[in-house]
């Protein structure tokens, strides 16, 4: 999950075969008022989009293309989803996070951490 400038404020780790859908309520429950949620179509779940109304957000996830019944997306807020790209494209710059080094998945979250608070304290670096 990432924020409005591309930061992350909540991060959590699942198996490698499970779908992404499954992290979104742990996600969801780390940000008490989500907002706009911008996710792209393989989050196209009724139950996501109930979650996200529950804990007060507007869920902008455009609609599988095989589903007769589909829902406009405003594209302007849909662009946002970006973010999220540009985010796992910075932390693959840490080599030890970009080629998944570790073998326990408590080290590999940790690496992502570390990298999660560089990206932090790049953002709030004092220029002067």
């Amino acid at each position: 999950m990432v924020d409005h400038r591309g930061l992350p404020p909540a991060v959590t780790l699942s198996p490698g075969q499970a779908s992404d859908k499954a992290a979104v309520a742990e996600l969801l429950a780390a940000h008490p008022a989500p907002g706009d949620v911008v996710a792209d179509r393989g989050h196209d779940a009724r139950a996501i989009l109930e979650l996200i109304a529950e804990h007060g957000g507007r869920g902008h996830i455009p609609t599988q293309r095989h589903r007769k019944a589909q829902r406009s997306v405003d594209p302007v807020i849909y662009r946002q989803r970006n973010l999220v790209e540009r985010f796992f494209n910075k932390i693959k710059h840490f080599r030890k996070v970009a080629t998944c080094y570790e073998k326990s998945a408590r080290n590999d979250l940790a690496a992502v951490l570390m990298a999660c608070t560089r990206l932090w304290a790049i953002h709030y670096e004092s220029a002067s």
